[in-house]
């Protein structure tokens, strides 16, 4: 039995159209309900002026499921930040980023992150639930409504640890690809590495970009910075993203900031190369965004391009990705929790 609860946006085409029928409208209508919250972005029932008056007046409360922009800020690169307010009064962080040929949102999976990365705003500010699936969705709708411009890719490397919110997750990834037409390749869902989770995931065969927060080159500086790797050795790490290679055929993309004098030494990356050496991966290095929270420093551009030389030397394919959105605190790893905001 399809549900008839809960938000519309989040529902899927066959869902929207039952649940239409259910209210004594013509099947027809739930295309057009389908059309309105995933390519118009209705968000409420009143929006959708081909529906009869009367019943878009009787209906005039029923949840969308769409949040508030509480508050917004724009980078002088044109990044958009938004903090959005859910339901019940959490917020969110969802961020907008403009090129010429593109427009990429990155997402929230959790309201806060229960992993405390330790150079991470996110982390500082504690937990406070997963997001459901049409929360996730919104804030991809919120940036393409308030750029005025189809949102072409998705990255899931806001706020929270995506694998800890699975289920939501997933059915997520299905809405953007099926509902809003965003192609799989187009979306990236970014993970520090949880136990069993890469496996489970890479059953699902997506042809999603997959990255894991690696961030440190051996056990010992991964524990430091990312206490949860305690309970996953880098050692079982790698061989579980070697296995999603084999299972999906699709490379692992390694994102790893770079902390001045912590993990960006010469000799960091030679280990990291070994590591690495014949496996099907790209690895994203990423200077340090500051926050207040922490003091790690940036590092310079001189050891970042040695770090990145050697790599290559070892004949490991690398790339340095410098964040947008620095200036209104939007860049990877400053994003901040609702506690953090509200306090």
């Amino acid at each position: 039995m399809i549900s008839t609860e809960g938000t519309l946006l989040g529902k899927s085409l066959e869902e929207l159209t039952y649940w239409v029928q259910q209210q004594g409208q013509p099947a027809y209508r739930g295309k057009q309900l389908h059309q309105w919250l995933y390519q118009k972005g209705a968000r409420s029932l009143e929006e959708i002026h081909v529906f009869p008056k009367v019943w878009r007046k009787k209906l005039s409360n029923y949840p969308v499921g769409r949040s508030t922009i509480n508050y917004r800020i724009i980078s002088p690169d044109a990044t958009r930040k938004y903090l959005l307010s859910l339901d019940d009064g959490l917020i969110i962080e969802a961020v907008g980023i403009p090129t010429t040929k593109r427009l990429t949102v990155c997402v929230s999976s959790q309201v806060g992150c229960p992993i405390a990365c330790d150079f991470c705003a996110t982390g500082k500010g504690g937990y406070d639930r997963n997001l459901k699936a049409h929360e996730i969705v919104d804030q991809v709708l919120t940036v393409q409504e308030d750029f005025q411009r189809r949102v072409s890719h998705v990255v899931f490397m806001g706020m929270g640890e995506p694998l800890l919110n699975f289920e939501a997750v997933i059915s997520a990834v299905r809405i953007l690809n099926q509902d809003m037409r965003i192609g799989q390749r187009s979306l990236t869902i970014s993970t520090v590495g949880l136990p069993q989770k890469i496996i489970r995931f890479a059953n699902y065969n997506l042809q999603v970009t997959f990255a894991v927060s690696l961030h440190a080159s051996n056990q010992t500086l991964r524990e430091k910075l990312i206490p949860s790797a305690i309970h996953y050795p880098i050692k079982q790490l790698l061989e579980d993203c070697q296995k999603y290679v084999e299972i999906t055929k699709r490379r692992v993309t390694f994102e790893y900031i770079l902390l001045e004098g912590v993990n960006d030494l010469p000799e960091h990356a030679i280990e990291l190369s070994n590591h690495l050496r014949g496996f099907q991966s790209h690895v994203n290095l990423i200077p340090y965004n500051p926050i207040k929270e922490a003091n790690y420093q940036r590092p310079n551009q001189r050891n970042t391009q040695t770090f990145m030389k050697i790599l290559q030397q070892h004949k490991v394919t690398v790339s340095v990705r410098y964040s947008r959105g620095l200036k209104a605190n939007a860049a990877c790893g400053q994003l901040q929790s609702s506690r953090l905001f509200l306090n």
